[in-house]
Order: C-alpha cells, then structure tokens, then sequence
C-alpha cells in the first residue's frame, strides 16, 4: 500500500491489508486530525485498505 503524506510530503509503503484505523496508530496519528482519501473519496475509519490501495493523508484544517 502506498501512503502519500501531506504537510510534510513523504511516501511510504505499508504491507496490507490494514485497517484506516491500524493504519493511522501506526502513523501516530489521530484520526480527528487527518483525512484519508483513496481515488478522490474519503474513506471512513472502519475500512479495510487493499494491499494495492494508494491513499492521501491531509491534516484537517479549520478556519475561522
């Protein structure tokens, strides 16, 4: 699985399939505080990510 990084911008590759939620923990991340998004679409905490996935990870921001 290939794993696009935002702020900063770095790739890695993970063995999957793997869980968005296993995913983030292994990141270090929260997911309140990113998005993921595989082909355009968010994808939700509870989903399995294929092997072949490619997903973007963006931090969440707010405005005011």
């Amino acid at each position: 699985m290939l794993v696009k990084l935002r702020n900063p911008s770095k790739d890695l590759i993970f063995d999957g399939p793997m869980s968005v939620v296993k995913l983030l923990k292994k990141l270090d991340l929260q997911r309140e505080s990113v998005l993921v998004i595989r082909d355009g679409t968010l994808v939700p905490g509870d989903a399995v990510l294929p092997d072949d996935a490619e997903v973007e990870i963006r931090p969440v921001i707010s405005g005011g």
